[in-house]
């Protein structure tokens, strides 16, 4: 059932074809049942007809016998009567198509004699139908239907009553005619068989039509499947063969018109961030030198602030202060180009989350901006595969981040673990964010504070994610107006392995 259930989702073909077949068999099912209904219909209704006006034929036939041997011989009408049966049983010799049954007289005290032919007795006529001859005058009939799907072996029959009187005694008999419709039956059997391998042909037939016309239509499509695959992968070349004029060809035209647009959109976005990368790059280095330069001649004014006058000795504090943060910006620029042009490494070694956790707790940059610090699911080591350099760049990123923008009081740093990954979060208790913003807190140089009265270049995020990445592992971001941030970051415990989802989020709550 799985591997159907699979073939099912996984093969527009199948489909097609199986519910071609499908509808196809509920409408030859429904054609069928409704032509075999008309059939029996017929054959019984004319099998009725013909049984009802033989079987007047034989009443009147047994009431001019009877009237006849009363005048001619007065004797008791029981013989006569016996005669009569057997007169009318033999009329037509072996071709003879109905059994008769003659009940009475009907006023006879403890139920009339019964004489029959053949095998038939007044147990085999409706009661329904003994009823009605035994009560009204005239003839009536009833009959059993054919049946459609096949039925246990009974033959149906077609049963026609009426009454007969002897003129001497006035004394009223039933006659009844059984007429067999074995003729029919066999007859619609035959329709029903030859419906049903007519059925089962057409159904054969439906199902190798809808195959060979669902291959036509889908074949193009998987081809398209296929070649868009290969441009996921990253093959652009690929294209579509275009034959004829039709709709499949006119979409593989489409499929080939948009293939080299977003080539060419592709190769000119890539040249851009190429050339973008390469400016990136160029400029951080070429700034490293006169930085440095600048660097140093800033902290020997800010190393001799004293000596000057207040104005000179401020501006020596702003020249130190920004020369900090422009290094800091330059140095995140490097790590970004880094990671662009696929140049960073980790240096592997046993770090313990746990220890990271309690050391982000303890943060001087918490204290000072008096947040209290709490660390969460440290009693026992939580080990990963790690560059400790990184993740500690992380954890103090999310950590200074919760000091500077959260006004939160209180600060948790929570460990989780699992057999394969751990789970470090860093959670306040502040303002929090909106949603919007939630969605663009790892998009580089973006920030929340657009005054920028806080500091920071706006990178330390981006930052932290691509070292995630890095790892194999993630970094999310959860956060409610009015409720606090919280950051999430999820490593493997073995390198070369990824992790999808942190190990629980019951911390969201």
């Amino acid at each position: 059932m799985r591997r159907l259930v699979g073939l099912w989702r996984r093969s527009l073909r199948t489909r097609v074809v199986i519910n071609t077949l499908v509808l196809s068999t509920i409408v030859i099912l429904v054609v069928g049942w409704a032509l075999l209904r008309d059939v029996a219909g017929g054959l019984a209704e004319n099998r009725r007809e013909v049984a009802v006006a033989q079987a007047r034929a034989g009443l009147e036939q047994a009431q001019s016998q009877l009237d006849a041997a009363v005048d001619d011989e007065p004797a008791p009408q029981s013989p006569a009567l016996t005669q009569l049966v057997d007169a009318l049983a033999t009329t037509t010799g072996e071709n003879r198509t109905y059994e008769l049954v003659l009940e009475g007289p009907l006023t006879e005290e403890g139920g009339a004699p019964v004489r029959s032919s053949g095998s038939v007795g007044l147990d085999d006529v409706p009661p329904d139908l003994v009823r009605r001859v035994t009560s009204e005058q005239g003839t009536f009939w009833t009959f059993s239907e054919l049946e459609i799907l096949g039925g246990d072996g009974e033959t149906p029959v077609v049963t026609v009553g009426g009454r007969v009187s002897a003129p001497g005694s006035n004394d009223q008999y039933a006659m009844y005619y059984v007429f067999s419709m074995a003729d029919q039956q066999e007859t619609l059997d035959l329709v029903r068989n030859a419906l049903i391998a007519g059925g089962a042909a057409l159904l054969v037939l439906v199902s190798l039509v809808s195959w060979i016309v669902a291959r036509q239509v889908v074949d193009p499509l998987r081809l398209a499947r296929r070649i868009a695959e290969r441009f996921a992968a990253g093959n652009l070349e690929q294209r579509m063969h275009v034959k004829g004029e039709d709709d499949i060809a006119r979409l593989s035209t489409s499929f080939n018109q948009m293939a080299e647009s977003l080539q060419s959109q592709i190769t000119r976005l890539e040249n851009l961030s190429r050339l973008q990368q390469r400016f990136v790059s160029d400029v951080s280095h070429e700034l490293r030198t006169p930085l440095t330069t600048v660097q140093m001649a800033g902290q020997m004014l800010y190393e001799a602030r004293s000596r000057f006058d207040p104005q000179t000795a401020r501006a020596a504090e702003l020249l130190h202060t920004e020369i900090e943060r422009f290094e800091e910006l330059l140095s995140d620029l490097l790590d970004l180009s880094r990671f662009d042009a696929g140049a960073a490494t980790l240096e592997i070694d046993d770090v313990d989350l746990a220890a990271v956790a309690r050391a982000a707790a303890a943060d001087e940059t918490l204290r000072r901006a008096g947040i209290t610090g709490r660390a969460r699911g440290v009693d026992e080591p939580a080990v990963v595969m790690a560059d400790l350099r990184r993740v500690d760049r992380i954890v103090r990123n999310l950590v200074v981040n919760a000091a500077r923008y959260s006004g939160s009081s209180r600060v948790d740093v929570i460990v989780a673990q699992a057999p394969d990954r751990v789970s470090l979060a860093v959670r306040d208790y502040g303002v929090g964010m909106e949603p919007e913003h939630v969605r663009r807190v790892f998009d580089r140089f973006w920030r929340g504070d657009p005054a920028r009265t806080q500091g920071g270049t706006g990178l330390g995020l981006a930052i932290a994610r691509e070292d995630a990445a890095l790892h194999g592992g993630t970094l999310e971001a959860w956060s409610r107006p009015g409720e606090g941030t919280e950051f999430i970051l999820t490593l493997p415990r073995e390198p070369g392995e990824r992790v999808w989802a942190p190990v629980e989020k019951s911390v969201y709550a």
